[in-house]
């Protein structure tokens, strides 16, 4: 990440962190709370994927991608009120399909590193039962930076049993302008480099009895600015010069999400979750997932997960060369296509009640526990001929309490 944002960044966690310190006095606890330990979990995940159809090349050609991702999320209670959370990752990638841009297997897109880094700070009223969220972040690739700020804010009833929560996030993007090797004329070929995109989601939890908890969500995100990649070509009918894709420059989408979680007994859980999706492009999406933890066992789990996906396609997409230079508009990415798609995998998970094991740092007398791990692995397939394969961990930690 660029020096300057890590910058903001710091600073807008030392103005939060103050301002929750200088008015913690004002809304007392009615009663002494212990403060909890800090958690860290260190994830990291490995996956790859290939296909014929990149839009790098105009829908045709190979779609050949690795990425490792290692992030640590850290989570800080700095009082009995108030939490800090830190997410920091970065992602090494290796792309044949990008590699492209340029033909002569050399351009530096063919394998970059991103890197991530977001802030939030939240506070809990135990008197009103509210929390009041600020969140803040950034990342940065070769082409590509992005600064995020949000605020959230949730209101639980006075029985514990129904939660509101509401989130608005703003991010403001910026690309490098990087076009096919033979389009690069020294003319500009889109209208902007700057991307806004803005995200209102609201959230109601209930729990409806002793075995079932549901909640709906609904999204709104519209989005201005350069909304199509400019290195992605499109090959068209009257012509065999490609062009670089085109989009409108502003896109609505308003998906709506409900989750139903059902104990069935001590060792089995079902989970479902259902999706619907709509944009202003003309694509509709419907979306469910289902998992089952099942326990063998006080501490030991496993889960399979099943997820199907099917959209149509997007007003402007068409395949390599069926465009007609008549449009205005005009892609070849597949992700904007009509397709459906299967994800299916299985999770593992064990995490006794004492931990796994404890060791000390080298900084203070107490230990630091691990209390669990997880591991996940799924494939991934669709219509359009994609497959992919990804395996993650989650080793979770807790730290020493101050004294």
């Amino acid at each position: 990440m660029q020096l300057r944002y890590i910058g903001l960044l710091v600073a807008c966690t030392m103005a939060t962190s103050a301002f929750a310190q200088t008015t913690s006095t004002t809304a007392p606890a009615r009663r002494v709370r212990r403060l909890e330990p800090a958690e860290v979990n260190i994830l990291g995940s490995y996956y790859s994927q290939d296909g014929t159809h990149s839009p790098v090349t105009g829908g045709i050609g190979t779609e050949q991608l690795t990425d490792v991702t290692p992030t640590v999320i850290v989570n800080v209670p700095l009082d009995t009120v108030t939490n800090l959370n830190i997410s920091f990752g970065m992602d090494f990638y290796s792309s044949a399909s990008t590699d492209n841009i340029d033909y002569n297997v050399s351009s530096a897109s063919s394998s970059d590193m991103r890197t991530h880094l977001n802030i939030g700070l939240s506070r809990r009223n135990y008197l009103s039962r509210s929390t009041r969220s600020l969140f803040v972040g950034g990342s940065t690739e070769y082409d590509y930076q992005s600064v995020s700020v949000g605020a959230g804010w949730a209101q639980e009833s006075r029985d514990g049993n129904r939660e509101l929560s509401l989130m608005g996030m703003i991010y403001y993007d910026t690309w490098t302008l990087i076009y096919p090797e033979e389009l690069r004329n020294g003319k500009s070929l889109v209208s902007t480099n700057k991307r806004q995109s803005y995200n209102l989601s609201a959230t109601l939890s209930q729990v409806i009895n002793q075995k079932m908890q549901a909640s709906l969500s609904a999204d709104i995100v519209y989005q201005s600015g350069l909304l199509s990649t400019p290195f992605h070509r499109v090959y068209f009918q009257e012509q065999a010069q490609a062009q670089v894709e085109q989009l409108p420059d502003q896109r609505l989408k308003y998906p709506i999400g409900l989750r139903v979680n059902y104990y069935v007994n001590d060792f089995v859980t079902s989970r479902f979750f259902y999706r619907f999706y709509s944009d202003n492009w003309g694509i509709t999406a419907n979306t469910i997932e289902l998992e089952t933890p099942i326990k063998f066992g006080p501490f030991f789990s496993f889960y399979p997960f099943y997820r199907f996906h099917t959209q149509t396609a997007a007003s402007y997409f068409a395949p390599y060369k069926a465009h007609s230079l008549s449009q205005e508009f005009y892609t070849s990415d597949y992700d904007l296509s009509g397709f459906t798609s299967h994800k299916a995998g299985l999770g593992l998970r064990y995490s006794p009640l004492s931990g796994i094991g404890k060791f000390g740092l080298p900084f203070g007398k107490n230990k630091t526990s691990l209390k669990g791990i997880e591991l996940r692995g799924a494939n991934y397939w669709r219509s359009d001929g994609l497959k992919a394969f990804i395996i993650s961990t989650d080793l979770n930690f807790t730290l020493p309490s101050r004294k």
